[in-house]
């Protein structure tokens, strides 16, 4: 049933001599706490605020802003009312009219959706079994997140109306925890899912989009919305052999990395006539060296034309994304930065590169200008 590889050209493997296409220079480092610090993101959302970023810690989730040389102002911060929690990841998303929104989730399985204008919990939403390793925001409707879970289901959530519309999982779903999740730029009914199953999934939601179009409509309880199960996926691809914990849309073609020191760039050839069957074209691959440990996540700037990714080194490479062979624009490297990098945010337009360390650090490194 899984995607088989296709005979074709061998894939690209980007070398790893930096190009010094851009340099980057650290510009701040702030100790948020002692606590890991697990995500780290821009707000690309809406454009009053793309130099705003959120990172989450321990119980906590902050708000800053990235100011001119260097500065970092603390903007807000939400402490979870339960001590033992820790949330693993955040995005932004938007209330129907306008307002932002960020929302965390993590070991307790809640999603917590934080209203960031009026400082307030906007609503918790319960309904995973377990812990939750990945939010994302629909970009086309951000008011629409999908969050994956250790209790080896996706759920898609309206965040207006705090309904639980669809659930992936099933009898064609992840066989073990979910850690990736991401939906795809301009088909709003596709998104990826990955994880320690070693698959990546590609589902449609075309067949429930009455549902969706229902959730921000419903004026009953949530509990009473006639939630639907999305059993089958309408792809799964063996490209990696071990936990796949990060997975993005690029255009209809897939970023995928796994615990092998490598992003991949693959290309689903999904068969329509039969859902599940296909093949897979390994476009090219982008060298990571230490990138071994599970729990490292890479971030892209806006338009997807480069990729940040730390490693347990405390180190950062830049991929130029769209090239062939892929080039490296810049290695990142800072005496003092030595944790283990878990996520990485580029700004709107790959100028500021914010990563978050396994030793509670947030570091700044801006570009420099070329002569």
């Amino acid at each position: 049933m899984s995607g088989k590889f296709t005979i074709g050209s061998e894939p690209v493997i980007g070398l790893l001599t930096p190009s010094k296409k851009r340099d980057y220079r650290v510009t701040n480092r702030l100790q948020e706490g002692k606590r890991p610090l697990y995500a780290v993101v821009f707000n690309f959302i809406d454009s009053r605020y793309f130099n705003v970023f959120a990172t989450v810690g321990g119980n906590r989730v902050t708000v800053y802003q990235c100011l001119e040389g260097g500065v970092i102002a603390v903007l807000q911060s939400y402490v979870d009312e339960d001590k033992d929690e820790s949330f693993y990841t955040v995005t932004w998303a938007c209330h129907v009219d306008g307002t932002p929104f960020v929302v965390a989730g993590g070991l307790n399985g809640i999603l917590r959706v934080i209203d960031a204008g009026g400082e307030k919990i906007h609503k918790s939403f319960v309904g995973h079994g377990d812990s939750i390793n990945e939010i994302r925001t629909q970009p086309l409707k951000p008011s629409l997140v999908v969050s994956a879970s250790k209790d080896e289901s996706v759920r898609l959530w309206n965040v207006h109306t705090g309904i639980c519309i669809l659930i992936f999982s099933g009898a064609g779903g992840h066989r073990n925890e979910v850690l990736s999740v991401d939906f795809h730029p301009s088909d709003i009914y596709r998104i990826a899912s990955c994880g320690m199953d070693n698959t990546v999934k590609i589902w449609s939601m075309k067949e429930f989009w009455t549902y969706v179009e229902k959730s921000f409509t419903w004026t009953d309880s949530p509990s009473k919305f006639p939630t639907k199960y999305v059993q089958f996926p309408v792809f799964i691809a063996s490209i990696h052999s071990n936990y796949v914990d990060c997975n993005r849309w690029l255009g209809d073609f897939i970023l995928s990395k796994s615990v092998d020191n490598e992003i991949v760039l693959w290309e689903p050839k999904v068969k329509d006539q039969s859902p599940g069957e296909g093949s897979v074209d390994i476009l090219q691959k982008y060298p990571v060296p230490d990138c071994d440990i599970w729990f490292i996540k890479f971030s892209c700037d806006f338009h997807y034309n480069a990729a940040a990714i730390g490693n347990r080194e405390g180190k950062i490479f830049v991929w130029e994304l769209q090239s062939s062979p892929p080039v490296l624009i810049a290695r990142l490297t800072h005496a003092q930065s030595k944790s283990p990098i878990r996520q990485t945010a580029m700004s709107f337009d790959g100028s500021t590169i914010l990563s978050c360390c396994e030793d509670g650090t947030i570091w700044r490194w801006d570009a420099v200008a070329m002569s």
